[in-house]
């Protein structure tokens, strides 16, 4: 009989692993993809959607069209796993069997965490809070603005940063930026997770007009008062505050007793198998690696975990490993981008922005659906890969 697999959350990592086990293995697997909507989304686009580069038309495909034609789907919700029985249940009282379990169920955004931020603040984190803030920008006639971050780890790491250069441009554009501030409230001591990129990103923030504030860790929004306090005590008054929401993993992880503290998958950082579970590997954003919570993670994760349990169902020692690599574009605004690189061992040594990557990266947003999800971008390519996992419910 075929082995059993099934693959919860149909975006970048859940798809693409998906496809890989089909065509590697045939018949020898029936493969089944759960994902509550059917719908895959491209979460980079939404960070365009914000600053009317874009609509959110392009950003949404149905998951079936992106699946090979022998990959089963399921649009349904996961809501608990049973490791000892090898099923998922379904939020509409089914259930499935596996032999192996992937799990790709994202981040989920949690504002109900920090009172007063939904009612107060704009966020790009998500389809709806970047057309909300699209229309917010449009009616911006100047003031300060601050963007903050509520809460670590979080999608897309330097999302935050290229949302400031890239407002540095709207508004000069609008030709209001005379008439406005823009300050970047980083947790860290430098404006961003990674050390060496931070180098280059600080002068241009100078640059630019750009303000910095570090050891900003968000803790509080007075709607009333419009301000923004940290964990550290300091308060800032804002006109327009732009605040990455908090983020935890899927709340099947944690009703199944899988997860953390924050619902995140403790995960081995080569094979991808969740800690205890000989069966079950997991990837992107759903994971607690020390990797970028990204898209372009789970891309280069999916094929080890393709690998792995095709091995495992042929009965042969699985060899691929994942070591860490993580690759995506920062866009630094006026048509300029740089490219991050890195892995476990190598820390990314990004080149000086130029028109080149930026111009890469508007040519990967448009090739997306017809290479990453099926497999079809060798590696070797100089190409970004998306920098933002799909949310599962």
């Amino acid at each position: 009989m075929p082995a059993k697999v099934v693959v919860l959350g149909g975006g970048v990592g859940g798809t693409l692993a998906a496809n890989l086990l089909d065509k590697e293995l045939g018949r020898d697997a029936r493969v089944t993809v759960v994902d509550p909507t059917g719908m895959h989304v491209y979460q980079p686009g939404f960070l365009y959607v914000a600053l009317g580069q874009a609509n959110g038309r392009w950003l949404t495909r149905d998951e079936r069209t992106l699946l090979r034609r022998g990959v089963g789907l399921a649009v349904e919700r996961a809501v608990r796993i049973h490791p000892d029985a090898g099923t998922v249940q379904l939020e509409r009282g089914g259930s499935l069997d596996y032999d192996y379990l992937v799990l790709s169920t994202g981040a989920r955004l949690v504002p109900a965490q920090m009172p007063g931020l939904a009612e107060a603040t704009h966020e790009f984190y998500s389809l709806e809070g970047a057309q909300r803030l699209r229309e917010e920008l449009a009616r911006f006639r100047g003031g300060r603005i601050h963007v903050g971050i509520a809460g670590i780890p979080y999608k897309c790491p330097p999302a935050p940063v290229e949302f400031v250069f890239l407002l540095d441009e709207y508004l000069r554009k609008r030709g209001i930026r005379d008439r406005s501030s823009i300050t970047l409230l980083s947790p860290l001591n430098r404006a961003f997770t990674i050390e060496s990129a931070s180098k280059v990103i600080q002068p241009m923030l100078t640059e630019r007009g750009i303000e910095l504030t570090t050891f900003f860790n968000v803790e509080s929004v007075d709607p009333d008062a419009r301000t923004i306090t940290s964990l550290e005590g300091e308060k800032v008054e804002s006109d327009l505050m732009v605040v990455v929401p908090p983020h935890r993993g899927q709340s099947v992880i944690g009703a199944s007793a899988l997860g953390d503290a924050g619902d995140w998958l403790p995960t081995d950082r080569n094979t991808l198998q969740v800690e205890g579970q000989e069966r079950i590997f997991a990837m992107g954003d759903a994971t607690n690696l020390p990797i970028s919570k990204s898209g372009s993670t789970a891309h280069f994760e999916a094929p080890v975990v393709a690998s792995r349990i095709a091995s495992l169902i042929r009965g042969t020692a699985p060899k691929s490993n994942y070591g860490g690599r993580v690759m995506c574009f920062l866009e630094t605004g006026n048509r300029k981008a740089t490219v991050l690189r890195f892995d476990y061992e190598r820390p990314p040594a990004p080149p000086q922005p130029n028109l080149l990557w930026h111009s890469a990266k508007w040519m990967f947003n448009r090739l997306y659906w017809s290479t990453v999800p099926q497999g079809r971008l060798p590696d070797r390519l100089p190409l970004p890969i998306p920098t933002g996992e799909r949310q599962e419910g």
